[in-house]
């Protein structure tokens, strides 16, 4: 199926942010990279908040096709515990892209933009509600995953791949029941277990 003309400028839009970071993505520059005049852009995007309130959509639907395709099930029949573990999953393969990180901190100013991020996270990644261990231990997991992906969009250097293996290894145990300190039984009833809302 070609793909429509509205996607590919959203995926130039990234591209360029990708290539010049967030101040170089303007209208020109992504009807450019697109292949487009600036009204043909114009006809699905009339200002440049408007590409970035599209862009931020056109990346969370490209993030949860990968968390539902690593899930291997629809969301909603998922625990918040394989939620979790999926995200965490994407996340230490590589998940996000430069380009999603300038979106999400573009987006931390601009409460339209944010919310789009924000509603993904609390659908793969909520906060937790309680200081139980185990609900500890996949907040834990989330934010390592996250620093993870932020060390390789910032840093430029890749971790050989035993130390990549090892430090996977050791974030996903924290998704595993029953692995806090307390010693605490998989399937106790908490938070943790319970599906997502």
């Amino acid at each position: 199926m070609r793909p429509s003309s509205r996607n590919l400028i959203l995926d130039a839009a990234i591209r360029v942010t990708e290539r010049e970071g967030i101040t170089g993505l303007t209208l020109e520059s992504a009807a450019e990279e697109a292949g487009v005049t600036k009204g043909g852009l114009m006809y699905h995007f009339r200002t440049r908040d408007e590409l970035l309130l599209a862009i931020q959509h056109h990346l969370t639907a490209a993030w949860e096709e990968t968390l539902v395709a690593e899930l291997g099930k629809p969301r909603d029949e998922a625990t918040v515990r394989e939620t979790i573990e999926a995200y965490a999953r994407v996340g230490t393969r590589g998940g996000a892209s430069k380009a999603d990180l300038a979106f999400m901190i573009e987006s931390v100013t601009q409460p339209e933009l944010a919310a789009v991020w924000e509603e993904m996270m609390a659908r793969w990644s909520p906060m937790p509600r309680s200081t139980d261990p185990e609900e500890i231990d996949l907040f834990l997991a989330r934010l390592a995953a996250d620093g993870w992906w932020l060390f390789r969009a910032t840093s430029g250097f890749d971790l050989p791949a035993p130390i990549e293996e090892a430090l996977r290894e050791r974030l996903l145990a924290l998704t595993a029941p029953g692995t806090s300190d307390t010693g605490g039984e998989a399937g106790s009833g908490t938070d943790a277990d319970t599906a997502g809302d």
